[in-house]
């Protein structure tokens, strides 16, 4: 994608609360510096970094330099010094009553770069969200807003709705701005595209043809040093109600009407809607051995670091069809993907070659490590004989556009800039997403413990029997 291309955002400042947070330093810092770097930000900017550690305008610099480093694609030092002249720090918290630091910091750089207009970023835990929501509309900071708010909105349903409550007391919807990062990789947002725009398959993306769905997201990677947090949600809530339920329904929306953010968030939420509760007996919990004795974990603790669930959804086009959902930490392989399994013919013709999945033809779209579309079928073995063998074709967008993929955090920091809403999430739909599991979070089954580098809790292939998990089978 050319710079001509892209649209560029009117004059902005920028607020990063949590800014010196893990989040920030791995994702937000360096989607910021990729931006600069392409010309996809403002004219006139300025990025003002935010949270309760005490530090210069220097020491913030030098921690996004370290941050960069780490994490930046080609980081160059000569490209950071013009990056970083934009770059401030206030280590204040907003004060009820009474002007902050932080208040006074905008308005200045405001005046500099002469607008008015605003975007906040809350890179911080989910408890925080009150207060710093609160914050902004007591020091009059919601008028031109932009806020953008990380997962998980909500630990469940009753606390969705006191910080929806919250946050609507101070913004208008337009202006919240929830993001999931996985709608900003174009492996995801390819499967509109593959699916509606290619005649040859919208007819068959319906209960008459697809015998069920996969999303799955496995992780080789364990909690970290994110103990306190992850003891706060656990897999359920980080993952499924967030990103996997997201990709789920923009395999199972119906076509909008367009893809504006009102149509197309508008079918979002009629997935949500039509989401049947989940059953316990259709969740599997899991806990990877050794999760007790990570620091900062409690010894009793029965935090799920992994979840296996079978999804229906009441509506038309998918009554009957099994979504899967899988997500774990310490798992085999970091291979996230979307797999939709067809039906069988009606009638098997051909003899199956002895240790040889030949049940399914499949539509995998993978999402990571690398982003390609691949269709499994049976095709004739060469030779006298007519045997069917399995066969498959793959598409790659990056050999075949021969360009580098925009990330998923610049996507949408970008779209946030420039007021586009379309590949965020709408309230209500977040709301029915935490309806849909409120069952399981009240009464969770016992989790069942899995080794470390291993595929998860036995009892999740039984949950998807007689069909198989695509990336572990």
């Amino acid at each position: 994608m050319s710079v001509a291309k892209v649209k560029i955002p009117e004059d902005c400042v920028v607020v990063v609360f949590g800014a010196n947070g893990d989040l920030a330093r791995r994702m937000v810092l360096p989607a910021f510096f990729h931006l600069f770097r392409e010309g996809w930000l403002p004219q006139s900017w300025r990025l003002i970094g935010n949270s309760r550690s005490e530090l210069s305008d220097d020491d913030f610099r030098d921690f996004t330099r370290g941050a960069l480093k780490e994490f930046a694609r080609g980081f160059d030092e000569n490209e950071f010094g013009p990056f970083a002249e934009h770059l401030s720090y206030v280590s204040h918290e907003f004060e009820p009553g009474d002007t902050s630091p932080l208040e006074d910091a905008i308005r200045r750089a405001e005046k500099e770069i002469g607008t008015k207009r605003r975007l906040f970023y809350l890179a911080v835990p989910p408890p925080a969200f009150p207060l710093i929501t609160k914050g902004l509309g007591d020091a009059k900071l919601q008028e031109n807003a932009t806020v953008i708010y990380e997962k998980p909105f909500g630990t469940g349903i009753d606390e969705f709705h006191k910080l929806n409550e919250a946050v609507h007391e101070v913004l208008d919807e337009k202006q919240v701005y929830r993001i999931d990062h996985f709608l900003g990789k174009e492996a995801v947002q390819n499967i509109l595209v593959f699916r509606f725009a290619n005649g040859m398959f919208e007819p068959i993306w319906n209960r008459n043809h697809v015998d069920h769905v996969q999303i799955d997201v496995p992780e080789t990677i364990g909690i970290g040093t994110r103990a306190g947090f992850y003891e706060q949600t656990g897999a359920l809530r980080d993952m499924i109600v967030t990103h996997l339920f997201q990709v789920l329904s923009f395999v199972a929306m119906e076509p909008p009407v367009s893809f504006s953010p009102k149509h197309l968030l508008g079918e979002k939420a009629k997935v949500f809607e039509s989401m049947e509760p989940l059953d316990p007996q259709d969740v599997v919990r899991g806990q990877y051995e050794g999760y007790l004795q990570e620091e900062g974990v409690a010894a009793n603790s029965d935090t799920d670091t992994f979840i296996a669930a079978r999804v229906y959804l009441d509506n038309w086009r998918w009554e009957g069809v099994p979504f899967y959902l899988r997500t774990g930490k310490c798992l085999a392989e970091d291979r996230w993907a979307v797999s939709l399994g067809f039906r069988a013919p009606p009638q098997k013709m051909f003899a199956e070659t002895p240790g040889e999945d030949y049940e399914r033809n499949y539509l995998t779209f993978q999402v990571d490590p690398s982003e390609h579309i691949t269709v499994s079928f049976l095709t004739k073995v060469p030779g006298p004989q007519i045997e069917a063998g399995a066969a498959a074709m793959e598409f790659r967008a990056e050999e075949r556009f021969h360009s580098e993929l925009i990330g998923a955090y610049e996507r949408l920091i970008h779209d946030a800039l420039c007021g586009d809403r379309t590949l965020f999430t709408r309230g209500d739909g977040i709301g029915a997403t935490w309806e849909a599991v409120d069952e399981i979070l009240k009464h969770p089954r016992p989790v069942c413990p899995y080794p470390k580098g291993s595929w998860g809790p036995k009892e999740s292939d039984a949950l998807i029997a007689p069909d198989r998990w695509r990336l572990s089978s």
